[in-house]
C-alpha cells in the first residue's frame, strides 16, 4: 500500500504548505536528508493555544501533536515530491507548552510518533525527544520539527 493509499484509509489530507511566519524557510534538504522547521500546533485553522498543567489535558496534547504530524507530512510532501520517496523518519525534536509541575510530554509527543508509524510502517519509526518548555510563540500547545531521510 503506498503512503497516499495510507493517508486516505486514515481519512487524512495534507495541508500545502503554511507560509512561515519569521525569517526561515519551511524546509531544508541537504544530501539526503531533509530538515522541516518547527510546525506549531493548529485546530479549525487556528493556533491552538494551552500549557500543560495548567489549562490542556495531556490527550489533548496527543492529538494536537497528531494534528501537527499530519502539517509536517504536508510539508514533507512539498519538499520531495513523493512521500513514497520517504526511506526513514529519522527524528522528531517536540517543545511541549508547560507547567513546572508537568511531566507527560513524552505522552503528548506520542500523538505525533504513532501517527508516523500507521502511516509510514516500520520506515516511520524514529529518534526522538520531547522537550518541557515554558512558552512557544502564539502561545500554541505544541511545536514539532522534523528530520527526514529520501532516496
Amino acid at each position: 500500500m503506498s503512503i497516499y493509499e495510507k493517508l486516505a484509509q486514515l481519512g487524512i489530507n495534507l495541508p500545502p504548505v503554511a507560509i512561515p511566519a519569521a525569517a526561515y524557510v519551511p524546509f531544508v534538504q541537504t544530501g539526503n536528508l531533509v530538515f522541516l522547521s518547527g510546525h506549531i500546533a493548529k485546530k479549525d485553522g487556528k493556533v491552538w493555544v494551552g500549557q500543560f498543567g495548567k489549562n490542556i489535558t495531556t490527550d489533548e496534547g496527543k492529538a494536537a501533536a497528531r494534528a501537527v504530524a499530519i502539517d509536517l507530512m504536508g510539508t514533507l510532501h512539498a519538499a520531495v515530491g513523493d512521500l513514497n520517496r520517504i526511506t526513514r523518519i529519522v527524528k522528531l525534536m517536540s517543545l511541549v507548552n508547560s507547567s513546572n509541575d508537568f511531566t507527560e510530554q513524552h505522552l503528548v509527543t506520542n500523538g505525533a510518533s504513532e501517527l508516523f508509524g500507521e502511516v509510514f510502517g516500520d520506515k516511520g519509526a524514529h529518534a526522538r525527544s520531547a522537550f518541557g518548555v515554558a512558552q512557544i510563540p502564539l502561545g500554541a500547545c505544541v511545536e514539532i520539527e522534523l528530520i527526514a531521510e529520501v532516496a
